[in-house]
């Protein structure tokens, strides 16, 4: 069975929370004031926080949606690393030392810092807290999918699991204990992705000579699932989830190759024939839902081309609107990163400009390292002969398990502090929008330290709760393709704001709140009317979606920077002729 849980990974799991529990109790006791709890009182070494960007940025998506992506695609999950790793270019020469240099807690500080305007912070303020709860969805979500085959729990269990550990590491704590987590599992992941790498270089390939038989899970309308048609189960009658992944035939008529380097493993995958598998749905009139999955032999240089899946059609579609769909969603990759909250807020907690810059190089060192790991990692996944084709998400774990136990066991607790890490920030970013740009921005209200700190922490309980439902109700879906549509809302409400304010003395405060409003909420409606919400989410017919595509930034990042320029021109000549 694939998911018979591990006595060594929970006891792993177990040690690896309470040192983050202990750790967050420990550091709280320096966190009393605003100052403390926002921004670390801006005395995290460089360094360290070079490594807490990657521990936040490397998230459930980056490690178990690219891997996942890659095993049953190819090489076009590999772009969203590609996507990722560009944005952060745009980060270190436009947004590191201004953001140091303009803020001091959240976003909206940068933005307002010359304007003065309660409008800002609002705006600013709800801003980030629908990019977060977005980007929120994605890290429960496979929070979930990581504690089934952890601890032998259901899905929705990992999810609130995740949620109460993370909300007593922001409530106790704040950017203080957030970031040492994130410093130590970047690191962590690091490392241990790189021995998951040189262990599947040193395994090589073997050639499987019998086909592997196509799979049927069906869920009846009484909610039963058959497996084959037999009742899911570990008992007599019963049956379970075959794991799959195999390679058809190596190149020379070989039947295995032993240890292969970084470059002789992707020139002989190149060459053979691997099984892919392809999935239809079928619904039937007495309300049951039947998926079979099918083996697909497939040459290796198909595997290794961009294109070829159906996410990324639009490189080799002569269809205009997939074109347009592969370069929004390479837009919102490359633009995103430069405008989430919680990767920005980054900047506060280092002393002076030249400690942003450097940690922003020592940031994308380690992530782009980490990122051509992610291309073996759901190669060999894809080959492992463990997959488990009705969830991507646990493609790189269950790697592991193929491989060794007590790995299984280490990587599966480092990829549970990955979504501690990231969830972490991300609530953070949400507590700190509330407390101290939407409360302290009402008329009247004039918030001490204490009470921001208080407010901050209330809120953090309640974003946690809501991403604790989210998580369970978006199970189904790969976390790699919800944070794209998070990184779009981030890029169409923040970036033209952010990038104008600095390149451009004629933008207004006007300007400003009217693009970050357009922006989010011109890329949310876009998002929720496009044909993947309708068949993933709704359970509607995709051809009933109103957006012509799914991914809207080619569309609404240019209409945020668009509506910046009309409204500042209009509002800066009004003020002139006043």
């Amino acid at each position: 069975m694939i998911y018979d849980p591990s006595w060594l990974a929970i006891a792993i799991f177990l040690l690896v929370v309470s040192f983050t529990l202990g750790l967050s109790f420990l550091l709280g006791r320096g966190a009393k004031s605003s100052a403390g709890y926002f921004a670390a009182h801006g005395q995290i070494p460089w360094f360290v926080n070079g490594f807490a960007f990657a521990g936040d940025y490397l998230s459930a998506a980056s490690f178990l949606g690219i891997c996942g992506m890659i095993a049953f695609s190819g090489y076009d999950g590999f772009l969203y690393s590609i996507g990722y790793l560009a944005g952060w270019i745009v980060a270190l020469f436009v947004v590191a030392e201004p953001m140091k240099r303009l803020g001091k807690f959240t976003f909206a500080d940068a933005l307002n810092s010359r304007f003065h305007s309660v409008g800002i912070k609002r705006a600013v303020g709800v801003s980030t807290l629908a990019v977060s709860v977005f980007y929120l969805i994605p890290q429960m979500v496979g929070a979930g999918a990581l504690v089934q085959p952890l601890l032998g729990l259901p899905h929705w269990a990992g999810v609130l699991i995740v949620g109460v550990v993370v909300i007593f590491i922001v409530v106790t704590a704040g950017m203080v204990s957030t970031t040492w987590v994130q410093f130590i599992k970047g690191a962590l992941l690091v490392v241990f992705s790189t021995v998951l790498t040189v262990m599947i270089l040193q395994r090589g390939f073997e050639a499987q000579t019998s086909t592997p038989e196509p799979q049927t899970i069906t869920t009846t309308s009484d909610g039963a699932v058959l497996i084959n048609g037999l009742p899911k189960g570990t008992g007599p009658g019963e049956a379970t989830l075959r794991p799959v992944g195999t390679i058809a035939r190596l190149p020379d008529g070989q039947t295995s190759t032993g240890p292969l380097g970084p470059v002789s493993f992707l020139r002989t995958l190149q060459e053979s024939e691997i099984v892919l598998w392809s999935s239809a749905t079928t619904r039937s009139e007495d309300g049951s839902t039947t998926i079979t999955y099918t083996p697909k032999p497939t040459p290796g240089s198909q595997v290794l081309r961009p294109g070829e899946s159906a996410k990324f059609k639009g490189i080799r579609s002569e269809n205009w609107y997939d074109k347009l769909n592969f370069l929004s969603l390479m837009l919102a990759l490359f633009c995103g990163t430069a405008s989430l909250p919680h990767i920005l807020i980054r900047y506060y907690t280092v002393k002076d400009e030249a400690a942003a810059r450097k940690s922003t190089i020592v940031g994308i060192g380690a992530i782009g390292f980490f990122y051509v790991l992610t291309l073996y990692m759901g190669l060999g996944a894809m080959i492992s002969g463990a997959l488990d084709v009705t969830d991507s998400n646990m493609a790189a774990p269950l790697l592991a398990r193929s491989l060794n136990e007590p790995l299984f066991a280490i990587i599966s607790a480092i990829a549970f502090t990955t979504v501690l890490g990231t969830v972490s920030g991300l609530i953070l970013a949400s507590a700190g929008a509330v407390a101290h740009d939407l409360i302290g921005s009402i008329k009247g209200v004039s918030l001490s330290d204490r009470q921001q700190v208080r407010i901050a922490k209330i809120a953090s309980v309640i974003v946690g709760a809501i991403a604790i439902v989210l998580g369970i109700l978006f199970q189904k879906l790969n976390v790699t393709g919800l944070v794209g549509w998070a990184f779009s809302v981030a890029a169409s409400a923040n970036l033209p704001s952010l990038v104008m304010l600095l390149f451009w003395p004629r933008t207004t405060k006007q300007g400003i709140i009217a693009a970050v409003i357009v922006g989010m909420t011109s890329s949310l409606a876009w998002i929720l009317l496009s044909a993947d919400t309708f068949s993933k989410v709704y359970g509607l017919p995709a051809e009933s979606a109103l957006a012509p595509f799914s991914e809207p930034a080619i569309v609404t990042v240019p209409l945020g920077f668009a509506t910046l320029i009309v409204v500042s021109l209009l509002t800066g000549r009004r003020r002139t002729t006043a």
